[in-house]
């Protein structure tokens, strides 16, 4: 009966949790308890001693009048351009496919990331092509020139001026 009693009392040592019972709190985490707040009294007088009209002044930004962009304006040259556009439901067809793709693709990218492995896979691809396209195109002088001349290229294809 003795061993019996002093095995549980063992198995029992072993199991409880060695905390001291001034840092022991009720909630169920293993994460250790946070720091007192600091007192914002300290960040209140940091902020007197800056004057108050160098302190506006620190938060005050100047527009330019080159960026200014009247509504009006805006609204009348995107009018005027609909009005140019001869097949208007090509055009619509097209922007409501292009938002059709872009809602596919969020689906899509949400559910590779669910899968467990998948998305770190895809880091490692994504930063090994990178890696090649900068010692490809990047790295060497006369590989950026054909590099801009591929892009040039492809300009004049897609302008359908080639």
């Amino acid at each position: 009966m003795a061993a019996a009693t002093s095995s549980f009392m063992v198995a029992t040592a072993v199991l409880i949790p060695r905390v001291p019972t001034a840092v022991r709190t009720n909630c169920c985490s293993a994460l250790p308890p946070l720091p007192p707040r600091l007192s914002t009294a300290s960040f209140s007088s940091s902020v007197k001693l800056i004057p108050e009209s160098r302190r506006f002044s620190l938060l005050q930004t100047k527009a330019s009048e080159e960026t200014s962009i009247d509504a009006g304006d805006l609204f009348t040259d995107l009018k005027e351009k609909w009005d140019k556009v001869e097949n208007k439901s090509t055009v619509l067809l097209y922007g409501g496919g292009a938002i059709v793709a872009v809602w596919l693709s969020s689906i899509l990218v949400s559910a590779i990331n669910s899968v467990p492995l998948l998305p770190k896979i895809m880091e490692l691809v994504g930063l090994g092509y990178t890696g090649w396209f900068v010692y490809r195109y990047l790295l060497f002088k006369s590989r950026r020139q054909e590099l801009a001349t591929d892009i040039e290229e492809l300009k004049k294809k897609i302008a359908g001026t080639e």
